[in-house]
């Protein structure tokens, strides 16, 4: 058997996953966290599983899908599996960069999600097909793309916070943010922060 953790912060997702994995003849669900730091202490008290289903947010003020996905890989090693609503470039190149071993999204099949754990559990990636194409399309344009760090400071700029908040988050300097945002207007063809984060949001970048 499968040994199946779900870490996602809404009750009925996690039921509705929960009946998936348990209708498959070769898995179940042994335990549950609604939170990310719930999950990761769960796992350093010697909770052990063969495949994490993880969405990748949590609210406000807790850690991020992404976060957790790294700490569970560097610190216990145990796959990762990201089930969520979020297909923006900015999600996967977090959880890709983190380590996952598979993307999927929400509305994928219930097959897709069974044979994305089994895969999982076996040391293999699975990417649902939309994510693919992204990930292909990158590939085929690099110089158009955002790196991951870009696209994080592209996606707080869109939240509104000025350049010293986002220089506070992500431990770097005024001038590198600024720099970040140069570069992004570069490869976007924009001409302001405003335009940057529309047209990011046309392209579902973040």
């Amino acid at each position: 058997m499968i040994d199946v953790v779900l870490a996602d912060d809404h009750p009925v997702v996690r039921a509705g996953l929960r009946t998936v994995v348990d209708s498959q003849p070769d898995m179940h669900v042994i335990h549950e966290a609604s939170t990310a730091e719930d999950l990761l202490t769960w796992l350093d008290e010697s909770g052990r599983a063969d495949v994490i289903l993880l969405d990748l947010r949590f609210g406000d003020a807790r850690m991020s899908g992404a976060t957790a996905t790294d700490t569970v890989v560097r610190r216990h090693g145990t796959p990762v599996l990201v089930v969520t609503t979020y297909g923006t470039d900015a999600d996967i190149l977090a959880a890709i960069e983190a380590g996952a071993t598979g993307y999927l999204l929400k509305d994928a099949p219930t097959q897709d999600l069974a044979r994305a754990i089994r895969s999982a559990a076996a040391g293999e990636v699975t990417l649902d097909a939309e994510v693919q194409r992204r990930l292909l399309g990158r590939m085929r344009a690099p110089t158009r793309n955002l790196s991951a760090r870009e696209l994080e400071v592209l996606r707080l700029a869109s939240g509104g916070k000025s350049n010293e908040a986002i220089a506070r988050e992500l431990f770097v300097s005024v001038a590198t943010v600024k720099s970040h945002l140069a570069h992004i207007n570069t490869k976007l063809g924009t001409q302001s922060r405003t335009e940057a984060a529309a047209a990011a949001r046309d392209r579902g970048m973040v």
